[in-house]
């Protein structure tokens, strides 16, 4: 986990995925374990988000902050970037790009 820790409180950018590795969802909070179970919970559901659209299910990347607006940007960064960019990103910090869950599971 690449961490920047200045405040005292953690604010966590995260990727998710499908098991086919086609579609990327970034997103931004301050307690991963909770917002996992949120996207888990809105698949189950079939509510009508991107993610459980799309069925990302797998976190692949995580970077943690001190400070919200650090956050923010770099989620804003990221969104930006193209497909190839952000998969080069994943593949330094998870190159075989394997589901973490297991790290923020109960």
């Amino acid at each position: 986990m690449i961490e920047y820790t200045e405040g005292i409180y953690k604010f966590h950018i995260y990727i998710l995925t499908n098991k086919y590795r086609t579609t990327y969802y970034i997103g931004v909070t301050s307690n991963l374990k909770r917002r996992l179970q949120e996207h888990k919970e809105s698949i189950e559901l079939r509510k009508k988000s991107f993610v459980a659209r799309y069925n990302l299910t797998d976190l692949v990347y995580i970077e943690t902050f001190g400070w919200i607006q650090q956050a923010l940007a770099r989620e804003k960064e990221l969104k930006a970037w193209r497909r190839e960019k952000k998969q080069n990103l994943i593949r330094c910090y998870n190159p075989k790009i394997e589901a973490l869950n297991s790290m923020f599971e109960k």
